[in-house]
């Protein structure tokens, strides 16, 4: 059934669907390559979902932190060109 649904010869119903995306760990959008969520693995939703639940306090620091390192990899590459 899955060489069907690679050549498209079948589309698996939702809840088939859901079976793979969960067996790979991936949501449905990142499976089938499409919507808001597409370039995020389910880990990766999963720590941001785990952020949105703490204090304001929290996040403000959590989102500086990252801010800081995606500053210094993107200057790090910037040097490297």
């Amino acid at each position: 059934m899955v060489g069907k649904y690679e050549r498209q010869d079948a589309i698996p119903s939702i809840e088939i669907a859901k079976k793979i995306a969960d067996a790979f760990g991936v949501s449905l959008d990142y499976l089938v390559g499409e919507g808001l969520n597409s370039i995020f693995d389910k880990k990766n939703i999963e720590r941001l979902k785990e952020i949105q639940d703490l204090d304001s306090d929290t996040q403000n620091i959590l989102f500086n932190l990252i801010d800081t390192y995606i500053r210094y990899a993107i200057a790090r590459q910037a040097y490297r060109h």
